[in-house]
């Protein structure tokens, strides 16, 4: 590896939270897109001016492409101007800690480029988001020196965007559990989809002093990562957000004048993502809507397995408050889908008395796919399923099909005749425990008392977490802890709509439904996928997303599928993928 110039750093500029008093100043109602000109203002802002792209300072990386050395220019950077310095010790998903070298890099990116392409600014830019569960994020990339990449194997991406020649930039953003070096928790909603947001305007800045092209971003993730693709993909340009990317120096931010207003852009161009963790205020209804008819003691996380003492009696399923509390979440669930308006493809309302039945119709074809690639499905009640990762039958019956009754023929003549849903979720719980009820939302309801979920990605920066979800808020019970209507005196729409929270506005600004067919300019192009032994969200929830990208108005392609026995996670169908990418690319000319 060699050093051309050490990095040019930005660390001069006081570093800026996004305070409560920020989120409280955004706007409204998520109908109004950010006022954007084609070019930067004439006379660029202080922010502008500190974060323009060095070309001289870069790292070259040594790798290997299908066997070809290959040289990588690498090149890492700050992309706000008024970064966070973190704490130099941070939370991780599991529950431990991890030191954090460089305390800048939730908001650092990692640009690599082909060296013999360094030139060419008509190339595509292959964005990568992290977070798993949500959670705080620092930059990382794994073209690193002396790596293999195989453009193609079928789970290798970053060998498959390099062989196709993009640009591939690696984002680092905070999230949950991101704790600033003042010691407030500064990875608060919408922080991820700010910083997102932000790293794509430093892209767009800088677009004629770096390789490739903006206009054609590629946004991806996996999981939480997933979530905050879908969210940012949805709402470019939103002016909801400019206050949050004021306070972090972003590009593109006009403050001359009372009215924030933007002189760049940040929508994308394409999302790709895998098993979205999207739509959290209502992902525990899909959830318990989803399951609660299959969970049981034996398939059904129970407390003790959170890192909490709870009373060996409340840590069974049906031992505490978790089956009632269950159930009332799942009927909250059909008032919350029937009213969002979805039409399914024959333009008849998507409500929930069919839209099992619209999983099983995506689930047939799916496996009607495989047979006719030549998979032969187990008989019912006799055969197995295959382990997916290593293609061999599994000895016990964990995988033995319960659900699907096909025609006694092989592949490529066999039928599908019917699929049992309830036992199809079954066999999901069987292979995988459920979530503990809650799923999401979980501090200070059903006995737990942990951080646990997506509770901490939301509330003040001041506060651990914030219950934000209407069952969770409502049945908290945790004294002291400032969430819900034991420590607040408000139910859940009245504290929704008081002005001394910023709760309402978090909850919309990383929901990508929030911004469907509003003026935010959503990506016109969707590929999602969601495994067909994914239990970590709902069926009903991603079903719910890629319909309502399907009903809106400025999406032109939702590619959605829920890939064969393929559990959470992401990068599985790599070949599929960007055919699909370079097939929308070459449309859009």
């Amino acid at each position: 590896m060699t050093i051309r110039l050490t990095r040019r750093t930005l660390l001069s500029a006081m570093p800026a939270m996004v305070t409560a008093s920020a989120l409280a100043g955004c706007g409204g109602s998520g109908d109004t897109a950010t006022p954007v000109t084609a070019t930067p203002a004439a006379t660029p802002s202080t922010d502008d001016v500190a974060l323009k792209f060095d070309a001289t300072a870069y790292t070259t990386v040594n790798v290997t492409l299908d066997g070809v050395a290959l040289k990588v220019r690498q090149y890492r950077r700050v992309y706000v101007a008024k970064p966070i310095k973190m704490a130099s010790l941070q939370s991780t998903l599991g529950g431990g800690t991890t030191p954090l070298a460089d305390p800048y890099a939730y908001q650092t990116m990692i640009v690599s480029v082909v060296e013999s392409s360094v030139d060419d600014q008509t190339r595509p830019m292959y964005v990568v988001v992290n977070n798993s569960g949500w959670f705080t994020s620092a930059v990382t990339t794994s073209i690193t020196e002396g790596r293999a990449f195989i453009s193609t194997n079928n789970t290798d991406a970053i060998g498959a965007a390099l062989k196709a020649g993009y640009v591939v930039v690696n984002l680092g953003t905070r999230s949950r559990g991101a704790r600033a070096e003042d010691g407030r928790w500064a990875g608060k909603a919408p922080a991820p989809v700010v910083d997102t947001k932000a790293a794509i305007r430093y892209l767009r800045l800088n677009d004629s002093l770096m390789p490739g092209t903006s206009t054609r971003i590629v946004l991806t993730g996996t999981s939480g990562g997933g979530g905050l693709t879908a969210a940012v993909a949805a709402s470019g340009n939103s002016a909801d957000y400019l206050p949050f990317l004021a306070a972090v120096g972003a590009a593109g931010i006009d403050a001359a004048g009372t009215t924030l207003k933007s002189t760049l852009k940040d929508d994308v161009f394409a999302a790709v993502a895998y098993c979205p963790i999207n739509n959290l205020g209502h992902a525990d209804a899909g959830y318990e809507w989803e399951y609660n008819a299959t969970r049981n003691d034996t398939n059904t996380n129970a407390l003790g397995s959170i890192p909490v003492t709870v009373p060996a009696s409340t840590t069974a399923y049906s031992a505490g408050p978790q089956r009632a509390a269950s159930l009332a979440m799942a009927n909250s669930f059909p008032a919350y889908l029937n009213g969002l308006g979805l039409k399914r493809d024959d333009g008849t309302a998507l409500t929930d008395a069919n839209l099992r039945d619209v999983t099983k119709a995506i689930l047939k074809k799916e496996i009607e796919n495989q047979i006719a690639k030549g998979v032969t499905m187990p008989a019912k009640n006799i055969g197995y399923f295959p382990d997916i990762v290593s293609g061999v039958t599994p000895l016990s019956g964990v995988k033995i099909n319960t659900w699907l009754n096909v025609s006694a023929v092989s592949a490529p003549a066999q039928t599908v005749i019917d699929i049992d849903y309830p036992a199809f979720l079954t066999f999901i719980a069987a292979g995988q425990k459920l979530k503990t009820v809650v799923a999401f939302d979980a501090v200070g309801v059903t006995g737990n008392t942990a951080i646990s979920g997506e509770s901490n990605l939301f509330g003040a920066e001041s506060a651990v977490y914030s219950n934000f979800s209407a069952w969770s808020w409502a049945n908290n019970a945790v004294p002291g802890d400032g969430s819900g209507v034991d420590d607040t005196g408000l139910s859940w729409d009245a504290y929704l709509a008081s002005s001394g929270n910023t709760l309402a506005t978090q909850l919309r600004l990383i929901n990508p439904i929030a911004y469907l067919n509003t003026a935010a300019d959503t990506a016109p192009y969707w590929y999602v996928r969601h495994g067909m032994i994914d239990r970590d969200t709902a069926f009903a929830m991603q079903i719910v997303l890629a319909y309502a990208l399907k009903n809106a108005a400025k999406v032109k392609d939702v590619n959605f599928n829920l890939p064969y026995l393929r559990p959470h996670s992401g990068n599985y169908d790599v070949q599929e993928a960007f055919t699909w990418i370079k097939a929308k690319l070459q449309a859009a000319g």
